[in-house]
């Protein structure tokens, strides 16, 4: 195995949201509880999208308090280890069984990490959009971070409160092409986790009791029907705002205060397979009919379990060498922590 140095709970928070993603989809085409269930995929979505901006800034941030640089050749090396292999894998066995359903364009557009602008891309690409996001986060926030890192808080606190300002601007002016599932829809979601590295050093420990509220805001917001213009409005301006903060006040407090059951083995190792499970789970748990959709949960874990241990892992040991060759042609130790990888760091309802 990889030798990593984990944060707690997190692992566990990616269980709980990958599990959220895939009862979402079983739940859409079995149309039971659509909108609510439909909901709760998104805010594992969502979740995913904190633990990435938090997971990515940490990193990032410790690699500039020790160096005084952010070494991007390193970061993109690192990630490209991280999460193509495990893609490209999913990606060439699909195009061999679903080519007849797909262009070429909707598979340039995978493989390039486009997806999320492809409002023409089929179902097996569905979940795509998601990774898009993270990928094109992962490529533009480094080198901001980089060029402007003294003015890093300011650069994220325009963003969370522009990213409402850019969805109304969408609606408004009836935009329908690929802008509405576009990075900027999204960034306030990965702003939030961003902040919450950058402030996390100097923030109190979260009261137990506190954190409860945050939860039950963070269950309840998903409810609210913004079926009309004012409600949108309130949506986009103070719940989804007061989302995001609960969100990333209870990442902050599970790894203040690990709670068992998100460290628990079965729980972790879940989580340690959200990315490959994330991606295959679409082939299985969409599209599926009533009888058999739950049942099919079991291939895609299997699925999952041979991308994990035999893409996965690997191309992780490989980059666990190559980084202690290059540190070693330094003549330095790479202290670069390892903090799961942000791993799922995403995934799509």
């Amino acid at each position: 195995m990889v030798s990593t140095k984990r944060i707690p709970s997190l692992d566990g928070l990616r269980a709980i949201s990958i599990m959220l993603v895939v009862l979402s989809h079983l739940v859409r085409w079995n149309q039971v509880s659509l909108e609510v269930l439909g909901s709760y995929g998104e805010l594992g979505v969502h979740v995913f999208f904190v633990l990435s901006g938090y997971l990515i800034t940490n990193l990032l941030l410790r690699e500039y308090e020790r160096s005084s640089t952010i070494r991007l050749r390193d970061f993109y090396i690192r990630r490209a280890f991280r999460i193509f292999p495990a893609a490209f894998v999913f990606l060439a066995v699909v195009v061999v069984r679903y080519w007849h359903q797909m262009r070429w364009y909707h598979v340039a557009a995978a493989v390039f990490y486009a997806a999320n602008m492809d409002i023409s891309r089929p179902w097996i690409f569905g979940h795509l959009w998601s990774l898009s996001i993270e990928e094109q986060f992962y490529l533009l926030w480094p080198l901001a971070l980089k060029k402007w890192q003294r003015h890093k808080t300011a650069i994220l606190l325009c963003v969370f409160m522009a990213t409402p300002i850019f969805r109304v601007g969408i609606d408004f002016f009836h935009v329908h092409n690929g802008l509405r599932n576009s990075l900027p829809v999204y960034a306030d979601q990965l702003a939030i986790g961003c902040l919450l590295a950058v402030f996390a050093p100097r923030l109190p420990r979260i009261r137990g009791s506190v954190a409860g509220i945050m939860l039950l805001a963070a269950l309840l917001i998903p409810w609210f029907p913004a079926i009309n213009p004012w409600r949108t409005l309130f949506m986009l301006f103070v719940l989804r705002p007061l989302l995001n903060i609960c969100l990333a006040g209870l990442v902050l407090h599970v790894i203040q205060v690990p709670y068992r059951l998100l460290n628990l083995p079965p729980v972790a190792w879940l989580g340690r397979l959200s990315y490959s499970l994330y991606l295959w789970q679409e082939l299985f748990c969409t599209n599926v009919s009533l009888h058999f959709g739950y049942f099919l949960v079991v291939p895609a874990l299997a699925c999952a379990c041979l991308s994990y241990y035999g893409v996965e892992q690997p191309m992780l040991r490989l980059r666990e060498r190559l980084d202690r060759r290059s540190s070693a042609k330094r003549g330095t130790t790479d202290r670069t922590p390892r903090v799961g990888g942000a791993a799922l760091d995403t995934p799509a309802a």
